[in-house]
This record gives C-alpha cells, structure tokens and sequence, in this order.
C-alpha cells in the first residue's frame, strides 16, 4: 500500500514538472 502511494504521488510530482517546464518553454516571459 505504501509503495503503491509512494508511486502515485511520484507520478503526480513528474507531472507537476513537466508542466512547469512545458509553460516554462511556451510562456517564458511569466518567469
């Protein structure tokens, strides 16, 4: 159960990041 939380939220974090660096490519001008 831990591992399996540990792996969503490990996935969740990921795409946080390549969010950010997606609008961070797109949208420089908002950094």
């Amino acid at each position: 159960m831990i591992a399996l939380v540990a792996n969503i939220a490990g996935g969740v974090l990921a795409l946080l990041l390549i969010a950010f660096l997606f609008v961070a490519l797109i949208r420089p001008e908002k950094f």
